[in-house]
C-alpha cells in the first residue's frame, strides 16, 4: 500500500465524474472506483495476460453491488441471509476480486499482485471452494447465468419447505440474486434457454446485469452480434430496464440512474430483471478504451501510466491504494455486521415459532441424511420377467420423498420415460402455470425443465450451491452431450447433484441410431469426479441411489434402462447381496468354495444379465466363472487395492468386459489377454432383442470371448491387448440395415 498521492487527487477536466449523489458517493468513493480500474489494470500488466478492461468499465457497477445494494457480511460468506453474487463473465474475475480484497473477505493487496500465478487466490477465473467469497465456478460463458437461474429457484424452494406462510420479504430465507453478464454471456444458448424458463416462473429475486459494452475477443460484436436483447428478454418475461452511459454522446457514469434502476428491479417481485448496463470497454484507458485490445490482453505500461494520470495517480507507481480509500470499503464490514444483526433476531424468532422446521433446517444445513432414511428404500422381489431401472428408479424416489424433503428434482420433458415424477408431489411453478396433468404451486417439488438439457445441467448446479436441498434432472442418455459443459462445472466445484439418464443403449430399440448412446459412458467417465453409474437391476438401483444420496461431495449419473431386466434372487444364495453395488463392483456370481476362476465376466446395467447367462453355458462346459457386477468403476476404483484384488485377482488374466458401448476404457480392467464384448458403431432401428443378436452382444458372444481370452493367457503378453474381431466390429457402420 502506498499514500504517496493524497486520496483527492484530482481527475483531468476531460474525464467526467459519476453521478453518484442519491446513491451518497463523495470523491473518497469515486477515487475507490478509481482505484478499481487502476488495480485491474496493474494486476493483468503484472502477470502479463488477462482481461483488464471490463474491470475497469464495471467498477463503479461492482463498487455499487458490493458497497450500497447487497446484503453481505465479509465476515461469513456463507451467512445464510446473505445475497448471491454470481460474475457469469468469469474471464472478469478481477471485477470480483479487487471487490473482496477491498470488502475485507481476506482477500490482501499480494494475492492481486499474484492474479493468475501458481498457488495464488486469484486464479484466471473464479473458483468456488478456492477463493472465499466466490458462490460459483464461472468461465465458461453463459453457465453462470444459467445457474444464478438455478439459485433462484433453489431459494423459493427452501422457502416453500422452511417458512412458506411468511410475507414476501419478510422471512430470514429472503435473498436476491444479481448476476453480471456480458455480450459474451448473451450470445450463449444456454442463457437463452434458462431465461425462458426463468421467465416463465417469474423469478422476481433475480436480477442480471448485462454489461453490453459491444467488444468481444474478436473487436465490435457487430460482426457477430446485432440482436435487441433486451426485446427478446422482455419476450420471455423479463423486467427490463436500460442505463445508457454514452447517452449524452460524452461518457458519463450515471451511478444514480443504475442506483434507481437497481431500486425498480427489487419492487418487480413478480418478474426476474434485466438492466442492460451500456459502458466502454476499457474506459477511461486514453487509446484502448472500446477496443478488442482492452478486452483480453494488458494495456501496456505506456497506457496505463497515462490512464493513471487522467485519474490523478502517480503513474510511476503501482498497485496503490489508499489508506482513506480502504478504510472506506473495509466499513462496509460494519454495516454487514448490522445487517447480520438484525437477521440473527429474525431468525431467532423463527426458530423459536418453528421448532420442527428448525430441526430440519439443521439437518440440512449440516448436509446430514435423517436417522434412518434408508428404510424407506423399496426391496424388490425376484422376478425374471423383470423391471426396467428407469421404472425402479421412480418408485425409489416416490418412497424416498416423505422422508427426504430436500431431494427434488424432474426432467427435460421426458418425465414419463425417465420416471422423475414423485407419486403425488406438486409441480414447482407459479400459481398461474398450473396445466391439467400437472398442478402444484411456486413451493412445489416437481421441476419441469422443459426440452432445455443445456440449462438442466447449470441449473441444477445453482440449485445443489444453494447447499440446502439435494437435485436430480432427467433426460436420455444420448443428451448428456447437451449438458457437459455444466457437467464439467459440476465436477470442478464437487456438487452433489444428480443427472438421471435413461434409454441408456441400443436397448431402448426402435427409436434407432440417433437416440441410442454408444460413446456416452466412456465420455462420461473422462470427466475427473463424476460418478457413473450404471446399475444391473432394481435392487441395484436402489443400492446406487442409496450411496449417490450419501455422497455430499461430488455429481453423479445414473444410467438406467428402458428394457425390463431381470431382478435377481438375492436371497437363495446364487447372486450376493444387492447392496454391495456400493462399493462400485463386486462378486455377483462364483465358482465354486476355494476355486480359483478360469475367466472373470465383467458387465454393467442391462449385460449384467448376459454375462450371467453365459456363465451358465461356460460352467457347463467345466469352466469355473466368476461373474463381477461393476455399476461404476469410480466407486470401484476408490476401493483398497486389497479389495479390488479379491474381486479381480491378479493371477486370472483370462478377463471379458461387457457393456453394449465402445470399449473405449476397458482394457485397463480386462489386461492384455483380455476381450471386450461391446459396441464399435452406431446402432439401428429396430427391438432391441434383434439387435443385440444382430449386434453380436450375446451369451453365445461372450462365451465365445471368455473361451478365446483363456486361449490368450497361454501366450506371450502382449502390451496393450490383441486387436479382436467380434461380432459387433464386423458389423460396422456400413452393414446396418
Amino acid at each position: 500500500m502506498t499514500d504517496e498521492q493524497p486520496a483527492t487527487g484530482r481527475r483531468d477536466r476531460s474525464v467526467a465524474s459519476p453521478v453518484a449523489e442519491r446513491a451518497g458517493w463523495d470523491e473518497v468513493d469515486v477515487r475507490a472506483v478509481d482505484t478499481v480500474r487502476l488495480l485491474a489494470a496493474d494486476a493483468v500488466q503484472k502477470v502479463g495476460n488477462g482481461h483488464p478492461g471490463t474491470a475497469m468499465s464495471l467498477a463503479p457497477l461492482a463498487y455499487l453491488l458490493f458497497q450500497n445494494v447487497m446484503r453481505h457480511d465479509p465476515d461469513d460468506d456463507r451467512w445464510l441471509g446473505r445475497d448471491r453474487f454470481v460474475l457469469s463473465c468469469g474471464h472478469s474475475s478481477l471485477t470480483l476480486y479487487i471487490q473482496l480484497y477491498l470488502a475485507g473477505y481476506g482477500l490482501e493487496l499480494s494475492d492481486l499482485e499474484a492474479y493468475r500465478t501458481w498457488g495464488s487466490a486469484t486464479p484466471g477465473h473464479p473458483e468456488h471452494r478456492h477463493t472465499r467469497g466466490v458462490e460459483i465456478t464461472t468461465g465458461p460463458l453463459g453457465q453462470g447465468l444459467a445457474s444464478a437461474v438455478g439459485m433462484a429457484m433453489a431459494a423459493r424452494r427452501e422457502r416453500g419447505l422452511l417458512d412458506p406462510e411468511a410475507e414476501p420479504g419478510t422471512s430470514p430465507f429472503d435473498h436476491h440474486v444479481y448476476v453480471i453478464a456480458s455480450d459474451g454471456d448473451m450470445m450463449e444458448g444456454i442463457t437463452g434457454e434458462a431465461a425462458s424458463l426463468a421467465g416463465h416462473q417469474e423469478l422476481g429475486d433475480l436480477t442480471v446485469f448485462y454489461d453490453s459494452n459491444h467488444i468481444s475477443i474478436e473487436d465490435d460484436t457487430d460482426i457477430a452480434f446485432s440482436e435487441d436483447v433486451p426485446a427478446r428478454y422482455a419476450a420471455y418475461g423479463w423486467h427490463v430496464q436500460t442505463v445508457d452511459w454514452t447517452l449524452t454522446g460524452e461518457y458519463v457514469e450515471d451511478v444514480d440512474a443504475l442506483l434507481a434502476a437497481v431500486r425498480a428491479a427489487r419492487s418487480e417481485t413478480g418478474k426476474p430483471s434485466l438492466i442492460m448496463l451500456r459502458t466502454l470497454i476499457g474506459w477511461p484507458a486514453p487509446t484502448k478504451q472500446n477496443t478488442g485490445k482492452a478486452h483480453g490482453s494488458a494495456l501496456g505500461e505506456e497506457e496505463i501510466a497515462a490512464t493513471k494520470t487522467l485519474l490523478g495517480f502517480d503513474p510511476h507507481q503501482h498497485f496503490t491504494v489508499e489508506d482513506e480509500v480502504l478504510a472506506r470499503t473495509r466499513a462496509v464490514r460494519d454495516r454487514g455486521h448490522r445487517a447480520h444483526t438484525a437477521w440473527d433476531e429474525d431468525f431467532a424468532a423463527w426458530h423459536t415459532a418453528h421448532p420442527r422446521r428448525a430441526v430440519l433446517l439443521d439437518r440440512l444445513r449440516d448436509q446430514r441424511l435423517p436417522d434412518g432414511w434408508e428404510d424407506a428404500l423399496p426391496v424388490f422381489p425376484a422376478d425374471s420377467r423383470g423391471m426396467a431401472t428407469r421404472a425402479a428408479s421412480g418408485k425409489i424416489l416416490s418412497a424416498l420423498a416423505p422422508v427426504l424433503p430436500e431431494l427434488w428434482g424432474g426432467s427435460a420433458d421426458l418425465a414419463g420415460s425417465n420416471n422423475t415424477t414423485m407419486d403425488g408431489e406438486p409441480s414447482f411453478a407459479p400459481a398461474n402455470r398450473q396445466t391439467r396433468d400437472y398442478k402444484g404451486g411456486p413451493y412445489g417439488r416437481t421441476l419441469h425443465f422443459g426440452i432445455r438439457e443445456h440449462a438442466m445441467g447449470a441449473i441444477l448446479n445453482g440449485i445443489a450451491l444453494q447447499s440446502l436441498t439435494r437435485p436430480y434432472g432427467g433426460t436420455f442418455l444420448t443428451f448428456s452431450d447437451y449438458m457437459r459443459p455444466a457437467l464439467r462445472l459440476a465436477a470442478l466445484m464437487k456438487l452433489p447433484a444428480t443427472y438421471v439418464w435413461t434409454h441408456d443403449s441400443i436397448g431402448l430399440g426402435e427409436d434407432g441410431p440417433t437416440h441410442q448412446p454408444v460413446e456416452h459412458l466412456a465420455a462420461l467417465r473422462a470427466i475427473p469426479g463424476l460418478d457413473v453409474v450404471r446399475p444391473a437391476d432394481a435392487n441395484e438401483t436402489a443400492a446406487c441411489w442409496r450411496t449417490v444420496l450419501e455422497h455430499h461431495d461430488r455429481p453423479a449419473g445414473l444410467i438406467l434402462s428402458r428394457q425390463n431386466l431381470p431382478v435377481l434372487d438375492r436371497d437363495s444364495g446364487d447372486h450376493a447381496p444387492a447392496r454391495h453395488a456400493a462399493r462400485g463392483g463386486y462378486v455377483l456370481a462364483d465358482a465354486a468354495d476355494g476355486v480359483v476362476p478360469d475367466v472373470i465376466l465383467i458387465a454393467t446395467g442391462s449385460e449384467v444379465h448376459l454375462a450371467l447367462d453365459a456363465r451358465t453355458s461356460l460352467t457347463a462346459d467345466g469352466l469355473a466363472v466368476r461373474v463381477v457386477s461393476m455399476p461404476c468403476r469410480e466407486w470401484f476404483a476408490a476401493q483398497s487395492q486389497e479389495y479390488r484384488d479379491q474381486v479381480l485377482p491378479p493371477s486370472v488374466r483370462a478377463r471379458v468386459s461387457v457393456e453394449a458401448a465402445v470399449g473405449q476404457g476397458w482394457r485397463d480392467v480386462v489386461g492384455d489377454a483380455g476381450r471386450i464384448v461391446g459396441l464399435e458403431h452406431y446402432g439401428a432401428s429396430a427391438d432391441y432383442e434383434r439387435l443385440y443378436t444382430e449386434f453380436g452382444i450375446t451369451p453365445g458372444a461372450i462365451a465365445e470371448a471368455a473361451r478365446d481370452s483363456i486361449h490368450d493367457t497361454r501366450q506371450p503378453p502382449r502390451p496393450g491387448g490383441r486387436q479382436q474381431t467380434s461380432a459387433a466390429t464386423e458389423a460396422g457402420t456400413g452393414d446396418r440395415p
